[in-house]
């Protein structure tokens, strides 16, 4: 299968810094669109960003898509689905993930290679700051999202305690970037309750209503076309049957001619669905325009 051939493992990534002679086809500077994240938005693999989706600037309209896989040592999660920018003011996104518990299935009583699946339906509005054209000023790029999701088993999602299989994650973004010293930074404040990005579905036993959650990223340039960097993320822990972990990841992302990034990682996700540290690879290709 093509996900297959061009994607082995999984991986996040940064929007990356660019100079300002190297520039894409629809105006933005290499990797200052950023990446998709698992949950289909622009940004990093695990957090969500600031900026918009596509290579467009406020003329015009991008957008870009990706296929994701994370190889764990108990569970496979592939992602794939792709975002539209509008004049880097909107973006529309959508993602559909595939949580594969391979031989921990058997364990759980799910059976081997039993499937959880999510349909992730997003929507983001800078309301202010320009992380590129605002160099002169301390102000950051700040963007409001919301991300609606579908879990697909509703009935083990209530049998293991969750509260219901549909969610809506609200967000506040703020991300700097410092073209002078390679540098960009990000901050974003999540009120959610799903149980592992909302596989397992939302609230539990535990805690039903939305709590607010961090997530963190950090990148710097080492070439014009490749950061490295790190992200944090933390995760409510809503179901009294299995503990959850805030997430962290490590990560070099590439630009590849104008229109593809390819993005590695470590990632450590905790403990999921009661199999403790679940640290894999992150791979990641994405196409924009």
């Amino acid at each position: 299968m093509l996900f297959r051939l061009l994607i082995v493992a999984a991986c996040l990534t940064l929007p990356g810094m660019a100079q300002a002679t190297d520039t894409r086809a629809g105006g933005k500077l290499v990797l200052t669109e950023g990446v998709s994240s698992v949950e289909g938005s622009a940004g990093g693999g695990l957090a969500n960003w600031a900026l918009i989706a596509g290579n467009e600037t406020e003329d015009g309209i991008g957008g870009n898509l990706h296929a994701t896989e994370v190889l764990l040592p108990d569970y496979k999660l592939t992602s794939v689905g792709g975002a539209v920018g509008w004049r880097d003011r909107i973006e529309i996104s959508y993602v559909h993930q595939v949580f594969d518990t391979r031989t921990a299935g058997v364990a759980l009583g799910l059976g081997q290679g039993f499937i959880f699946g999510e349909d992730v339906f997003g929507a983001k509005l800078r309301v202010a700051g320009d992380a590129v054209w605002d160099q002169d000023r301390w102000l950051p790029q700040i963007a409001v999202s919301v991300q609606h999701k579908r879990a697909n088993r509703a009935a083990i999602i209530r049998a293991v305690g969750g509260k219901s299989a549909d969610g809506t994650d609200f967000l506040l973004s703020a991300t700097k970037l410092v073209l002078a010293k390679g540098l960009l930074v990000d901050a974003t404040l999540r009120l959610t309750n799903g149980n592992q990005f909302g596989l397992f579905g939302f609230g539990g036993d535990r805690q039903a209503a939305r709590t607010a959650q961090f997530e963190g990223s950090a990148a710097l340039m080492v070439t014009p076309r490749l950061v490295i960097g790190g992200e944090y993320r933390t995760k409510p822990d809503n179901l009294g049957f299995a503990r959850e972990n805030a997430a962290y990841d490590v990560f070099a992302a590439l630009a590849v001619g104008h229109h593809a990034t390819l993005t590695a990682a470590y990632t450590d996700l905790g403990s999921v669905a009661t199999f403790a540290r679940q640290r894999g690879l992150f791979l990641s290709l994405q196409g924009s325009f």
